[in-house]
């Protein structure tokens, strides 16, 4: 075995199930697990103070009634936030996930997650590994983690935390480079996660050709999207995972 037996869905929510609750919480991820949907996406970062929180932004502004950058926010600034009321009404009152509890929730409900590594400029990828990375190794099986990231210091960084066969990593791409190969092969990863309207048949080929699983982000129209699984691809990563699998179920 060359990494963890991971059993990939064809669908995995991006942010949690983000077109029925607000991304990156508990609640998108409960309602993501009562559509069905087996996996998750989600992005970790860490506060001022070092806590790791699910987050995608470099700000508060987009998702929560608050301002203010994570790098000068502490846990007890962040609790004091509503992350859900921006969303709907019905959402009132959700805070911040702490990497600690969303990891908990992951093992309540027996979900795998790819937990993208979210280097927001200015800060430091090496930190953010140091502190993530253990817990996340520690608390979920290998066969339900996969640790992506656009940013080739953190996947080169989570590779001495645990072989190949031990962490399945993902790198992420907008526009796929010619250095594709060289960049997987460099950390050896476990799958490739393009922005799937810029990736091409014969770059998809190619990568399921070498092995690699392909995951597409974030694609939330499915017929738009069908013509490409014929080109080996493993997963989508969508905001829409029950549009998604009516779509598929009836096709």
């Amino acid at each position: 075995m060359t990494h963890p037996a991971i059993q990939l869905p064809t669908l995995i929510a991006h942010r949690g199930y983000s077109a029925a609750a607000p991304e990156n919480t508990l609640a998108a991820v409960r309602a993501a697990h009562q559509s069905g949907a087996k996996w998750v996406e989600l992005d970790v970062q860490l506060l001022g103070d070092g806590t790791p929180v699910i987050w995608h932004d470099a700000d508060v502004a987009r998702c929560s009634n608050g301002r203010g950058e994570l790098a000068t926010m502490t846990w007890a600034n962040a609790q004091c936030l509503d992350t859900g009321s921006w969303f709907g009404d019905g959402f009132s009152g959700e805070k911040m996930a702490s990497l600690e509890a969303m990891l908990a929730l992951l093992n309540e409900l027996e979900m795998g997650v790819n937990m993208e590594i979210k280097v927001n400029k200015g800060r430091d990828p090496i930190a953010l590994v140091d502190r993530a990375l253990p817990e996340m190794l520690s608390t979920l099986p290998p066969e339900r983690l996969i640790i992506s990231s656009f940013n080739a210091s953190a996947l080169s960084h989570c590779r001495q935390f645990a072989s190949k066969e031990q962490l399945a990593l993902g790198v992420l791409f907008g526009s796929v480079p010619n250095t594709w190969r060289a960049q997987c092969e460099a950390v050896e990863a476990f799958s490739v996660h393009p922005h799937w309207p810029r990736l091409k048949r014969t770059q998809a080929e190619a990568m399921h050709r070498d092995g690699y699983h392909i995951l597409c982000y974030t694609a939330n129209d499915p017929s738009a999207f069908h013509s490409r699984w014929e080109w080996g691809i493993s997963s989508v990563i969508t905001d829409e995972p029950a549009a998604f699998k009516r779509f598929l179920d009836s096709h």
